[in-house]
């Protein structure tokens, strides 16, 4: 399986930090943040890595290199002086993700930290995504996605479980883009590129789809998969930050300071 990490963002929110320093490469623990990424992608077995690229590009080949020092083959998507999005820059690298026809592929946000495992991710998703999910962070208190813990679609559930023990047994569960108990997207997950399968269609037309590459956001693109049973999801319940602002960044790096981790 290849992965993606998703690189290419401004980083305004990061500002004067960002000026002059993409936000995957600011240092936290005593390494790049895009470098834990590295360092677990390399450990569950991935071997090639595209990092896509916009604000400040050309500072991660001197920092990353080609990737030899982790096990890693790196390849730079570079989306222009705009990114993409997170839907356009998906589809723009998914001629250097998928080797054969809807092979999946990994995906992590460049500008988040955890102690999840990718190993645990599924190399073969049933649907068109595999997406993970942790607690609402104080900045976002109305999640993203739900779980669908109605009666269990396979053997491995009971039809009486609820979301608690259906999530705890560690299963792939359902997910819809509203429910009671709404979680957020981790920004770590796996994907076919079916997914983006009349993309056009679904994203209609908003400002970006009709430019060279387009621009787009993933999120109607899951929710449409959602409406046909084609995306799961897990709920991880370790260390998750998203490192979205200074002050996050200064405490992510105390943690780790402090933890031993650096």
């Amino acid at each position: 399986m290849k992965a993606l990490i998703l690189a290419a963002g401004l980083g305004e929110r990061m500002r004067p930090l960002t000026n002059t320093t993409p936000k995957p490469l600011l240092i936290a623990g005593g390494r790049p943040l895009i470098a834990w990424h590295l360092e677990k992608l390399a450990a569950c077995g991935v071997r090639d890595v595209v990092v896509n690229t916009s604000w400040l590009a050309e500072q991660f080949p001197p920092a990353l290199g080609d990737g030899s020092r982790w096990g890693l083959r790196l390849h730079y998507s570079y989306e222009g002086p705009t990114p993409l999005e997170t839907g356009g820059g998906m589809w723009n690298a998914l001629a250097l993700l998928a080797d054969t026809p809807n092979a999946p592929f990994l995906v992590v946000n460049g500008d988040i930290w955890t102690d999840y495992d990718f190993d645990r991710l599924p190399r073969d998703p049933a649907g068109d995504a595999h997406l993970v999910l942790v607690d609402n962070p104080p900045q976002h208190p109305g999640g993203d996605f739900a779980f669908d813990c109605e009666p269990a679609r396979d053997e491995r559930t009971h039809a009486d479980a609820n979301c608690d023990e259906v999530e705890v047994a560690g299963h792939a569960v359902p997910l819809r883009a509203e429910g009671v108990r709404k979680l957020t997207f981790a920004g770590i997950g796996v994907y076919r590129p079916a997914l983006f399968d009349g993309w056009r269609d679904v994203i209609g037309d908003v400002p970006g789809a009709r430019e060279i590459p387009p621009r787009f956001k993933l999120a109607p693109l899951l929710r449409a998969a959602m409406a046909r049973d084609a995306v799961t999801g897990e709920h991880h319940r370790g260390r998750w930050t998203d490192v979205g602002t200074a002050e996050r960044l200064a405490q992510l790096d105390a943690a780790l300071r402090d933890s031993g981790s650096a």
